[in-house]
């Protein structure tokens, strides 16, 4: 351990890092020094996220310096023009971000990959656009997006604009660990920039990220847009700016910025978690919009990658919409509004059925991936045809790409989109809840929840043991199929099976008789079981929407309890 501590302190370039550990070291904290050093951060699909500071384990300059290294040697392993077609970077406005930023521009350029780096901080969707726009052979994201304060983190794009999938994910984490073995070979941005191999983005990116969104024809419909209003927040990330240039030049007028959240702060001063799925974290906002008695009451988290809204009830009280209510009203807007051909849409596994149902009302195509945007848009491409293209995907955590201008969730255009939404049923003199009531009573109210089991640490695993001993009834209800992720296999009542096309997966997903949904997947870092339940209550011509919710919640309590009692015992 001394040996590969001495060897951190004499490759790390922060003055900052090597005093904080100099002070673990003098102090003698053998636990804390062992966690920062018995291992590496581990490099996935999401690429890198952690808490910074000193250490492999962590995230600093060196970690990052050696991860672009490794990303160098590997994109020019895979990729023939990859120096000349080069990297995108882009980072939020965590304290950390830029210096990252610019270590890993100095880590690529020393080995020859051309650099294009913003001049400032930029939201997510913007360099994942910038990977197509520029043509370059991937993309970096310095940003911890939602995280706590304390962390930061390094997410990668593949050429084709999506987020790295497997091999590359592997492929990359080998010659990362390679890298940190070896030499560090930088160059200064300086000489980077006056060789050629370093272009700033400057705001001409910006505005043509801004001209993209404008020209979009998914964000084209401009009805009445004076008709609502919306209060928004940024929640000190990075998307202010541009969501509410996008808003102006789509004719809304009456759009109220919460002035405290409007600035990148990485200490996000005014929410306890900046994430707008958590408790509090829209409180600002909602109060801005009752301030105003505005439709809505939007907000992005702080990489701008996620949207979230707030709807205005008659009482002039403010409700939150799930992801999945969100997810199934675009796809419900959206499939109404384009030519025939566009009409491929897709959503996860976890997320709501109801995409589905309405998908084929429409006579259009759905298809369903795994949990995480990297598969929603990966898979996109690859379903497209030119009788089925792209149109809509979302994933129940906020998540949604409207178009395949950004193949990542883009939670300004959704931002865009969302208003026109609203905008075109106040025109009729509807709300989003007249519409969601609408939907529900063609296709039935969907509810869905997520809720995680504590397990053992020390029993076997719960997959294996699932699957030694199938479920045939869940809370009085028949499983109809499950479907084995793992074995790649749907397995229905009468012993049939069939093959499942998706990738590998410890996850088990129980279909009931009365149409609710049970799936059940290990958390891959913790002791705990992650359930995700899904309940269809039919709504009759005489039901009220509130009515309706009640059965279902009421349906979705018993569930959830009847099946947490079944895991446990």
């Amino acid at each position: 351990m001394k040996t590969i501590i001495s060897r951190w302190l004499s490759r790390d370039p922060d003055p900052k890092t090597r005093e904080e550990l100099e002070r673990l070291i003098d102090s003698q904290e053998s636990v804390e020094l062992e966690d920062r050093f018995n291992g590496r951060l581990e490099f996935g699909t999401a690429g890198l996220r952690g808490i910074v500071g000193a250490g492999p384990n962590r995230m600093n300059r060196l970690v990052i310096q050696e991860t672009a290294i490794g990303l160098a040697h590997y994109l020019k392993a895979q990729e023939h023009d990859a120096e000349y077609r080069g990297v995108v970077i882009g980072y939020d406005g965590r304290p950390d971000s830029k210096q990252f930023a610019c270590d890993a521009a100095s880590a690529l350029t020393a080995h020859g990959i051309k650099v294009y780096l913003t001049i400032r901080v930029a939201a997510t969707p913007l360099v994942a656009f910038g990977v197509k726009h520029l043509g370059t052979a991937a993309g970096i994201v310095v940003t911890a997006s939602h995280n706590p304060p304390a962390y930061n983190g390094f997410k990668v794009y593949w050429g084709n604009g999506a987020q790295i999938i497997p091999p590359h994910d592997s492929g990359i984490a080998a010659e990362i660990d390679a890298a940190a073995q070896q030499e560090l070979h930088l160059m200064d941005l300086e000489i980077a920039h006056q060789q050629g191999l370093l272009v700033w983005l400057d705001d001409d990116f910006y505005q043509e990220y801004r001209r993209t969104m404008n020209e979009n024809p998914l964000l084209s419909n401009h009805t009445q847009p004076d008709g609502i209003s919306l209060a928004y927040t940024a929640m000190h990330g990075v998307g202010a700016n541009m969501a509410e240039t996008l808003l102006h030049d789509a004719g809304f007028n009456h759009v109220y910025s919460v002035a405290a959240q409007r600035e990148p702060d990485g200490a996000f001063p005014t929410v306890n978690f900046p994430n707008p799925e958590e408790p509090g974290a829209m409180d600002m906002v909602i109060a801005e919009a009752k301030k105003h008695g505005a439709t809505l009451a939007c907000a992005n988290d702080p990489d701008a990658d996620r949207f979230a809204v707030a709807v205005q009830l008659d009482n002039d009280e403010y409700k939150m919409l799930t992801g999945d209510q969100v997810g199934v009203l675009f796809g419900h807007y959206l499939l109404s509004h384009v030519k025939s051909e566009q009409n491929l849409v897709g959503a996860t596994i976890v997320s709501s059925s109801l995409l589905e149902q309405i998908a084929k009302s429409a006579g259009a195509n759905y298809y369903q991936t795994l949990t995480g945007f990297k598969w929603l848009t990966n898979v996109g491409m690859k379903q497209e045809t030119e009788t089925s293209q792209f149109l809509f995907a979302y994933e129940e955590a906020l998540g949604y790409t409207v178009g395949s201008e950004v193949w990542d969730k883009d939670g300004l255009s959704a931002l865009v989109a969302f208003a026109q939404l609203t905008a075109e049923l106040a025109s009729n003199g509807q709300t989003i809840w007249d519409q969601l009531e609408a939907i529900y009573r063609e296709h039935g109210l969907y509810l869905n929840a997520q809720r995680s089991i504590a397990l053992d640490p020390s029993a076997p695993p719960i997959g294996d043991k699932l699957r030694a001993n199938p479920v045939m009834q869940i809370a009085g209800q028949t499983v109809l199929q499950t479907d084995d992720l793992k074995s790649s296999k749907r397995m229905f009542q009468d012993g049939t099976f069939e093959d499942i096309d998706l990738p590998e997966s410890d996850v088990l997903i129980y279909h009931l008789d009365s149409g609710a949904r049970v799936v059940v997947r290990p958390s891959g870092t913790e002791p705990k079981l992650k359930c995700y339940y899904e309940v269809v209550e039919p709504m009759i011509h005489e039901d009220t929407l509130e009515h309706a919710q009640q059965r279902a919640e009421s349906a979705m309590n018993d569930l959830i309890l009847q099946h947490q009692a079944s895991i446990a015992s």
